[in-house]
């Protein structure tokens, strides 16, 4: 059982049926998460606790999100695990061009001191036909490419505390929030483009190679971006940028000694795309899914020192260690989000998809899974 700091509930222990493998890896524990109900947020397609795409941890405080919000999702411990759950809409604190009720796609959330960063995907997304759909017009259908503004978000935000929990704010004090330029395009997009591996991948929507961010991970103003696409030769892009606050109030990535403005590592991951980021020390934890839809195995990498890496080009493979194969389970649990959790070697996934032994509903309750390794 896993020993907890005073004030925290215990994980609740469930015991779950999962596939045969030959690493047939089981999470220590498992910590029930409980949210308000689906009807709590009228643009949201799925219930919130079956959309997971990321999670970060600031004290004793889970931060969440779900991919078709905008917005950020807080968990604080209760009776039974995770609960009293609020939703701060961003639209409330930030212009978001597409509004605030307009899809930001996060995919990555990540916590540095009283700083909760917050990222969107910058992806181009096909529309989906329905398996009920007249051939011809689920075609014609699948032609159409949409670009959400708001899905180009990357910035910061302060925490303060209130009624003993963090939450975000748009200023404290001296501390304001800053985000990259908005526009109708991504500035994002606009430094990649011409790169000489990047730029062609820029025009191809998610889940087929195309540019798709999913994991965030940061120290001070170094911000680290991980590429769920394009995987490149087997090799997960992760991009590495020095922010600076602009007199505009602005983030923008300071040109670096070769005059770009973001270095380019390049791990081997043999075919995956990035679907999270996480410090472990200077060690960068790098959660891995398959690149494009459908499902596919995941596995968590530990980029040893990564901090120290200061120039673009492949990590070198004595760097990257393989610290595990999670269980594979086909059309249902895909890990989309892991955090350093209580002790050491210990860590805290949330999942897309999750299979229904995990879920509980009225109230919406899942269980996410602590691994140690």
């Amino acid at each position: 059982m896993v020993s907890v700091p005073r004030g925290r509930p215990e994980p609740v222990r469930v015991v779950l049926r999962r596939k045969a493998m030959s690493h047939d890896l089981q999470p220590a524990e498992t910590l029930l998460l409980t949210f308000k109900d689906k009807e709590a947020f009228v643009s949201v397609d799925d219930p919130i606790h079956k959309d997971l795409s990321t999670i970060t941890v600031h004290g004793e405080t889970l931060f969440l999100s779900c991919d078709e919000t905008a917005g950020i999702d807080r968990l604080t411990p209760d009776k039974s695990g995770y609960g009293n759950h609020v939703h701060f809409n961003l639209g409330e604190l930030v212009e978001l061009p597409d509004g605030p009720d307009g899809e930001m796609d996060i995919e990555g959330l990540a916590v540095d001191g009283d700083w909760i960063w917050v990222c969107g995907s910058h992806s181009l997304k096909r529309e989906k036909p329905d398996d009920d759909d007249d051939p011809k017009a689920a075609l014609d259908r699948m032609a159409d490419i949409d670009w959400d503004e708001n899905r180009a978000f990357l910035g910061r935000l302060p925490l303060v505390m209130e009624d003993g929990a963090p939450r975000p704010v748009a200023r404290d004090g001296a501390r304001r929030m800053a985000h990259v330029k908005q526009g109708k395009k991504s500035a994002l997009k606009k430094w990649l483009k011409g790169d000489p591996h990047l730029d062609r991948f820029l025009s191809i929507p998610s889940k087929e190679n195309g540019l798709d961010i999913e994991g965030i991970a940061v120290k001070g103003l170094r911000v680290w971006l991980g590429l769920r696409g394009p995987v490149l030769r087997g090799r997960a892009v992760i991009l590495d940028m020095e922010m600076k606050v602009t007199k505009n109030g602005h983030l923008k990535p300071r040109r670096l000694a070769d005059g770009m403005r973001y270095r380019k590592h390049l791990i081997n991951t043999t075919g995956q795309g990035v679907r999270d980021l996480s410090f472990d020390g200077d060690d960068l934890i790098v959660l891995t899914g398959t690149a494009l839809a459908g499902d596919g195995p995941s596995e968590v990498l530990r980029w040893r020192d990564a901090v120290a890496d200061v120039t673009s080009g492949l990590v070198e493979p004595a760097k990257v260690e393989t610290l595990a194969e999670l269980p594979y389970r086909g059309a249902v649990d895909h890990p989309e989000g892991i955090v350093a959790w209580l002790k050491p070697g210990e860590w805290l996934a949330v999942y897309d998809s999750p299979a229904p032994e995990r879920v509980k509903e009225k109230p919406a309750r899942v269980l996410a899974d602590i691994w140690t390794f």
